[in-house]
């Protein structure tokens, strides 16, 4: 295949096997990835990726599929990259069990001895939660975890005491080092410079506290509905989907204290802390939403409560952010899709107090895409009057010179295939996470309808008054 000049360093012979191959999310992000990795010279230069699922399926109709796959979601396949690909893409039906392996014992062993050697293993979990204790254990059953790499899509857990009785298994199987819990806003470019724009700017270093800031904003809108994933949606709501997941990692990214290096164990445990000082979500602090029209999307339950759209404040009890409020904002079916994180700053002291343009003085990193950051600032407008207008400073990170940004999900696939575990979770930051969003869990508001292609109930204006949120207002 075509590769690029990279420096990732030279990996061990690598067989990636991947549960769940035929499933949506390996069809939509993690099929892709792996393919956009062999085009980027970012793979191992011997390497299988071996699916595996309940069907017998032969390799030739799995590579069928994988082609089909790349066609709909890309990158599309060309002929001379296809044709170097494709041969290393095998297949192991009959599903995977602690009772019955199915066919994938057999196809490990003809990979290995078509490798050589004692070659790296990495088993990908695109899989529903449910199956992921069974799938584990039939890993340590087989005798597959020996040294093998273990990668679980979130929800981890699906709830407080789901998401204990998980990690007990989990670790009877495998070391921590071995567990790769995957949640892609980590891997987005725009949350890695979250942190790295304040502890390379002194500018933004100085301002980065409760002095300077009045709140930050996390707002995660989506046109998109639920009508491919809506059995396993009508069980998960957005809460479980995206607060305890993408919501409360991004807020750990901005509120983390320095550590001592950005290596992987000193950041994990930087961000980690952070999120044990989230006081726990009050329900009265909160909106839930259904949008109009959920009830009767296939898969979900006719008389089904199940919420679409959260808005929430976040509190966070350290010196550096108490009394700061974190208004977290999701939901389907909305206006706009857009990824943003906004930290709203206060306004300064002095002849200008009270004449500022509103939602002036804003640090917003967009999320979306090679991701951007987003300065705007206040400015005298030309002319003999002293008139104020607020204008906004753009960098586009992927107009960087010599930017070569990858998408999120082929860049953390990397990091699983090089062993760095620095954007990936660890179950105490998770534990903190679940005890956070309890009460939001146990106790939740009434859920409140809204209409499609609006900005969600009308309280979430409420929540944040006399503020406004910056998106769609």
């Amino acid at each position: 295949m075509a590769t690029k000049t990279k420096t990732s360093p030279d990996l061990q012979p690598t067989i990636f096997v991947l549960f769940g191959a035929t499933g949506d999310l390996a069809k939509r992000l993690v099929l892709p990835a792996f393919y956009r990795l062999a085009q980027e010279g970012l793979l191992p230069r011997q390497w299988l990726l071996v699916g595996n699922g309940r069907g017998n399926v032969a390799h030739e109709d799995f590579r069928r599929h994988v082609h089909d796959v790349l066609e709909e979601f890309g990158p599309k396949p060309k002929k001379k990259d296809w044709d170097a690909f494709s041969p290393r893409v095998l297949f192991a039906g009959g599903g995977f069990t602690s009772d019955n392996p199915g066919s994938l014992l057999d196809v490990l062993a003809q990979s290995r001895g078509s490798l050589g050697g004692d070659p790296q293993l990495v088993h990908y979990l695109a899989i529903p939660p449910v199956a992921f204790a069974e799938t584990t254990r039939a890993l340590g059953q087989h005798g597959l975890a020996r040294n093998a790499r273990v990668v679980y899509e979130k929800p981890f857990g699906t709830s407080p005491q789901s998401f204990r009785a998980l990690d007990r298994v989990v670790h009877s199987v495998l070391d921590e080092q071995q567990v790769y819990r995957i949640d892609h806003f980590l891997g987005k470019e725009a949350t890695q410079d979250l942190h790295l724009l304040r502890f390379a700017n002194g500018l933004f270093a100085a301002m980065w506290n409760r002095g300077q800031v009045e709140s930050v904003q996390i707002d995660v809108p989506e046109k998109l509905g639920i009508t491919d994933r809506s059995v396993f949606y009508d069980a998960t709501g957005a809460v479980l989907d995206m607060v305890v997941t993408h919501l409360f990692q991004l807020a750990a990214e901005v509120a983390m204290e320095p550590p001592a290096s950005l290596g992987a164990l000193n950041l994990q445990a930087a961000r980690e802390k952070v999120i044990r000082s989230f006081r726990p979500l009050d329900p009265a602090e909160a909106v839930l939403g259904q949008f109009a029209g959920y009830r009767d999307v296939p898969g979900v339950a006719a008389r089904s409560g199940q919420n679409t759209f959260v808005a929430a404040r976040l509190w966070i009890d350290t010196p550096r952010w108490r009394g700061v409020p974190f208004y977290l904002r999701t939901g389907k079916r909305l206006a706009e899709t857009k990824q943003r994180v906004s930290l709203i700053l206060r306004e300064p002291a002095g002849p200008l107090a009270g004449r500022l343009p509103a939602e002036s003085n804003v640090l917003s990193f967009s999320m979306a895409g090679d991701g951007e950051i987003d300065l705007t600032l206040v400015a005298k407008k030309p002319g003999p009057a002293l008139a104020l207008d607020h204008g906004t400073a753009a960098l586009p990170l992927g107009a960087l010179p010599g930017a070569d940004p990858l998408p999120a999900y082929v860049r953390l696939i990397h990091d699983i295939l090089i062993g760095d575990r620095s954007l990936f979770t660890r179950p105490d930051g998770l534990a903190a996470a679940w005890k956070a969003v309890t009460p939001l869990l146990s106790d939740p508001p009434r859920v409140a309808s809204y209409p499609q292609g609006s900005w969600g109930p009308t309280q979430a204006r409420k929540l944040i008054a006399p503020g406004r949120w910056l998106l769609g207002q």
